[in-house]
């Protein structure tokens, strides 16, 4: 193995920008690491500008869609896709978002048998109708997550994460990118 992030062979601009090198350096500050996804998208600076702004939007703004809730999306739209990538990295952020390793687990294998609450479950089965067939979603899916207590900019905002997450799936399977070794043991 390389030590580039992915099995392509594309390696990261040297030197950085000093506003890129500031983001990794911050991300080495606050994670420990440098994400491999950030270090496989540095091959262009305007891509990996496009990827970070997008993922911090959706992942990290204002919401009624907790940042946990968020990260459950991202595992169980992951699961499903088989993403050794986001499986692995986003595993480790709900097992240090929630404080409890065991529903990381449960989500990566089966979201159904978690501990989670009747809405979090409603906003998981519309992550994984999406990710399975999201042609066939139809307004009663929508009044489900309603009826659940979630707002329309709620919906609006789990639709976005769980699409976000199916295409980064897609291009980590493709590329065959590897999660950083640390976060494997982290918060366990």
């Amino acid at each position: 193995m390389t030590d580039l992030p992915t099995a392509l062979d594309l390696p990261m601009v040297d030197p950085l920008p000093p506003e890129t090198q500031k983001y990794f350096d911050i991300c080495q500050e606050k994670l420990g690491l440098i994400p491999n996804v950030l270090q496989a998208y540095a091959f262009d600076i305007d891509k990996l500008n496009a990827f970070t702004t997008i993922y911090n939007d959706l992942m990290l703004a204002d919401s009624g869609v907790t940042k946990l809730e968020r990260e459950m999306i991202a595992v169980v739209v992951s699961s499903i896709n088989r993403c050794v990538y986001c499986l692995t990295a986003h595993g480790q952020a709900v097992r240090a978002m929630s404080g409890n390793p065991v529903l990381g687990e449960h989500l990566i294998m089966n979201y159904r048998v978690a501990d989670i609450t009747p809405k979090q479950r409603a906003m998981l089965d519309f992550a994984v109708a999406m990710t399975e067939a999201s042609h066939k979603i139809e307004e009663p899916d929508r009044q489900a997550l309603r009826d659940a207590g979630w707002s329309d900019r709620d919906i609006w905002d789990i639709a976005n994460v769980t699409g976000f997450f199916n295409m980064t799936n897609r291009v980590a399977s493709a590329t065959d990118m590897r999660p950083n070794p640390e976060y494997h043991a982290q918060n366990r």
